[in-house]
C-alpha cells in the first residue's frame, strides 16, 4: 500500500514522524497526516522516518600526503616534493613497461627463428686430408649435395687457359676458388635442379645426364641447356686443413 503523508510544518521532519496508512480516507491528526479506512488495527502499517542528522563525514587523512595534512599550510610549498615523487613513479612505470615490451618482442622473434637442430646443420666442417688429389667428395649441406673437388695441377692449368668470352656465364677460374687446389660448389644443376655426375662429361668436370649439361673442372657451364654455372656456397679455410661451409 502507498503511504501518503505530509507534515504541517518543517520542524517535525527534522525529528521523527509517525504515519499510519492503508491507502484509504485521510483523517486529520496532530503533528502528522493520518489516513484510515476503518479497517481493524491489525491491518494497519506503521512507518517511522528519521532525518539522518548523525551521519559522520568520511576521514581520508590516512590516505593524504604528509605535506598536505595541515589545512593551515598552503600546498604550494610542498608541490615540488610531491611532483618529484610523481615523476619518479611515472619513470619507474615507464621503464618497467619498456622492459616488458622488449621481453615480449624478443620471445616473439625467438619463436619465429630456426630451431636448434636446424641451426646445427647450417654449417658443415670437412677434413680436406681425407680427399685425395683428383677426386671429388660429396657431402650433404642444408639438404643439398655439396661437391668438394681436390684439383690436380693439370686441371688448374687447363681451366686457367679457358677463353672467358666464349662462356655462357663468363667467370674467371680464380674468381670461383679461394685456393686453386680446391673447388667447392653445390651439386645442383642450374637447369632443373638435377644432381650432376662428377668426373664426367666432355670437359672432365661434371655432367648432368637428365638433359645433357656439361660443366668443366671449375663448375662452369660449357655445353647443354643449363643457363648458369654451378653455385658456390660461402666457405672458408680454418686451421688444421679444415673447410667450413656456411
Amino acid at each position: 500500500m502507498n503511504v501518503v503523508a505530509k507534515s504541517t510544518s518543517l520542524a517535525p521532519l527534522l525529528r521523527s514522524t509517525t504515519v499510519i496508512s492503508n491507502g484509504m480516507q485521510p483523517v486529520s491528526g496532530k503533528g502528522a497526516l493520518r489516513v484510515s479506512s476503518g479497517i481493524g488495527a491489525s491491518l494497519l502499517a506503521t512507518q517511522r522516518r528519521l532525518a539522518h542528522t548523525d551521519v559522520q563525514w568520511p576521514d581520508f587523512t590516512d590516505y593524504r600526503h604528509n605535506a598536505v595534512k595541515d589545512p593551515k599550510v598552503s600546498s604550494k610549498h610542498s608541490a615540488a616534493s610531491r611532483k618529484s615523487f610523481t615523476y619518479l613513479v611515472t619513470a619507474t612505470t615507464g621503464v618497467c613497461a619498456v622492459y616488458s615490451a622488449k621481453t615480449v618482442v624478443h620471445n616473439l622473434v625467438a619463436s619465429m627463428s630456426a630451431a636448434g637442430d636446424v641451426l646445427a646443420l647450417a654449417k658443415i666442417e670437412v677434413k680436406l686430408d681425407n680427399i685425395p688429389e683428383g677426386k671429388n667428395a660429396v657431402f650433404k649441406w642444408r639438404g643439398k649435395p655439396l661437391f668438394v673437388r681436390h684439383r690436380s695441377q693439370k686441371e688448374i692449368d687447363r681451366e686457367a687457359q679457358v677463353d672467358v668470352a666464349s662462356l655462357r656465364d663468363p667467370q674467371v677460374d680464380t674468381d670461383r676458388t679461394r685456393d686453386p687446389k680446391w673447388l667447392v660448389v653445390l651439386g645442383v644443376c642450374t637447369h632443373l635442379g638435377c644432381v650432376p655426375i662428377a668426373n664426367a662429361g666432355d670437359f672432365g668436370g661434371y655432367y648432368c645426364p637428365c638433359h645433357g649439361s656439361h660443366y668443366d673442372a671449375s663448375g662452369r657451364i660449357r655445353k647443354g641447356p643449363a643457363p648458369l654455372n654451378l653455385e658456390i656456397p660461402p666457405y672458408e679455410f680454418v686451421e688444421g686443413n679444415v673447410l667450413v661451409v656456411g
